[in-house]
């Protein structure tokens, strides 16, 4: 039993160094100079505040970076475990001991990798917030509430995820078991940080000319703190495993309201808001990377000028395809971009070729070839034939047509989400390559999300929702909708908000989560408990105030 003790303690202050240096642990592209935290022995004087609090807000959002545009992590536990993503095993790509596949078909455990990141990451990012706001800290009333902001937001992503969310005061004796928040306690300190954010940050309105690091769209203002309360609020019901609460649902059409108010709007070209030009429906994105979203699909002969092709890997179920409007089997557009199988514009397109150099703006010729680079990779869903620059059908690596097909089989012809080959599954794409093979500027919140979550709200305190999703599907080139119910509500968020962090939240609110689709493992079919990830099991050894998940 002592040496078990002596074991538990030695983890806990592994942990709380960890903790209390949190900005060193961040993603690979980020590089620290050091920690802005003093850090002493735990048995000596402990923690003794940020002593450079702006630098270490910089870190602590500077590790957003990893922490949205990674493939894995948040991102796949988000997308992967839905009807929106999976990464099949083509051959020995995408293998990973079966990491991604254990995904999509709800079979995960508690030593998962990206289950255990996630727990890391978002942990470390509200205990940052923690450190910044202790009292023996001098921040200014700002930083306050940017450190405000941080810790909702790691809290929030936590609770969502897990459904309890472990609590370190900066100043408590390293030993002593962080306190745990569940239900309404988490829900109540998650909104009053926000509450505190919204008062404290400025006022930012949509930006406008290149969104990179240094404009103001690039850190939260008053918009993305009242979007993000209005996303708990939204979802407060489930946390709390009650019905829907109308003045919780008032609350979040008048923080739509406001965040209308403050000049945000939808906005026509839905491809266009995906480029690194500001518009008005970007709230906040973050400075990092979008190559991950552009290549994890792509195959590895296209657009082979810019990085030596794509990873083939990530793709989506048909039945999820099938949900917008347009045919089955083709997605082919112009060059230009008309579409012409009858597709809604959220959808996209597959080109015939590639596009002139300089025939658009930002267009780049980088191997002189008289066309613009990554310019015959299409968007949305990527179907069926693919082509050159010049128009030539592509071909796999091994010869054969490269035409994205709708189902998974493996070599036996078998439905599989092992043994498959370099062309089955379609494709997903919003960030095209022709606008940056790896630019940095991804999207986390954007306003046609909160437009959809104040017409769910309307539908869950008894309004209509059909007026205002119609409003947005003219926007989109889509056909109205004679009325909209829950499950309508639910696949428009899909098409809206396809491949942006949301789906897993979505399905689980309108119940859809545990539901059955292709290659999903029967056993976890109408099984709730997966609605929640497991707790790592390290961390039930290092905190006995948390307890393990049901089903786990």
């Amino acid at each position: 039993m002592k040496n078990i003790r002596k074991t538990k303690n030695m983890l806990r202050l592994l942990l709380g160094f960890i903790l209390i240096g949190g900005t060193l642990a961040s993603c690979s592209d980020l590089e620290i100079e050091g920690t802005d935290s003093i850090i002493v022995d735990a048995s000596e004087a402990g923690f003794q505040g940020v002593s450079d609090p702006e630098s270490f807000l910089d870190n602590a959002y500077n590790s957003l970076r990893g922490y949205i545009g990674d493939q894995a992590n948040l991102y796949a536990l988000s997308e992967v475990t839905t009807d929106e993503a999976l990464v099949p095993t083509r051959g020995s790509d995408w293998g990973d001991n079966g990491i991604w596949r254990q995904l999509h078909q709800h079979d995960w455990r508690a030593d998962h990798t990206f289950i255990l990141n996630v727990w890391n990451q978002w942990n470390t990012l509200h205990f940052q917030g923690a450190q910044v706001l202790s009292e023996l800290t001098n921040s200014t009333p700002e930083q306050e509430a940017n450190a405000q902001f941080l810790r909702a937001l790691g809290m929030w992503v936590i609770l969502d995820n897990f459904g309890q969310v472990p609590v370190r005061d900066p100043q408590a004796p390293i030993f002593e078991d962080p306190t745990v928040l569940r239900g309404q306690e988490a829900v109540d300190q998650i909104v009053s940080d926000l509450n505190a954010a919204i008062a404290g940050l400025p006022e930012v309105g949509p930006g406008t000319g290149v969104g990179d690091a240094s404009s103001a769209n690039a850190r939260p203002g008053k918009a993305a703190a009242r979007y993000l309360l209005a996303k708990v609020l939204l979802n407060k019901h489930i946390y709390l495993g009650t019905e829907p609460n109308n003045a919780d649902m008032n609350q979040v059409i008048n923080l739509v309201d406001e965040i209308s108010g403050a000049g945000y709007e939808l906005e026509e070209g839905y491809f266009d808001i995906f480029r690194k030009q500001l518009d008005k429906e970007t709230i906040w994105f973050i400075p990092t990377s979008v190559g991950n979203r552009i290549w994890n699909g792509l195959h590895y002969n296209m657009a082979p000028d810019q990085t030596g092709g794509g990873w083939n890997g990530f793709s989506t179920l048909a039945e999820f395809y099938d949900m917008f409007e347009g045919d089955s089997e083709f997605n082919r557009g112009t060059a230009e971009g008309e579409p012409l199988d009858g597709q809604e514009e959220r959808r996209g397109y597959v080109p015939p070729s590639g596009l002139p150099a300089g025939s658009f703006d930002g267009a780049i010729d980088n191997n002189d070839d008289g066309f613009a680079d990554g310019s015959s990779v299409g968007f949305g869903f990527l179907i069926n034939q693919q082509y050159d620059y010049d128009g030539t059908p592509l071909n796999d690596r091994g010869g054969n047509p490269l035409t994205f097909k709708r189902q998974f089989t493996n070599l036996d012809g078998q439905v599989s989400l092992i043994n498959n080959s370099e062309t089955t599954g379609i494709r997903t794409i919003k960030y095209n390559p022709r606008y940056g093979a790896f630019t940095e500027h991804e999207i986390f919140f954007r306003f046609s999300d909160a437009y959809l979550m104040k017409a769910e709200a309307m539908m869950r305190s008894g309004g209509d929702p059909t007026a205002m999703v119609n409003e947005l599907r003219s926007i989109r080139k889509a056909m109205p909708l004679g009325s909209v119910s829950e499950s309508d509500l639910l696949e428009e968020r899909g098409r809206e908000l396809y491949m942006e962090f949301w789906r897993r939240n979505d399905m689980i609110r309108f119940g859809e989560y545990t539901r059955d689709w292709a290659l999903k493992s029967p056993s976890a079919v109408g099984d709730e408990n997966k609605n929640l990830f497991p707790i790592p099991a390290n961390q039930l050894i290092l905190n006995p105030n948390l307890t393990q998940n049901p089903g786990y």
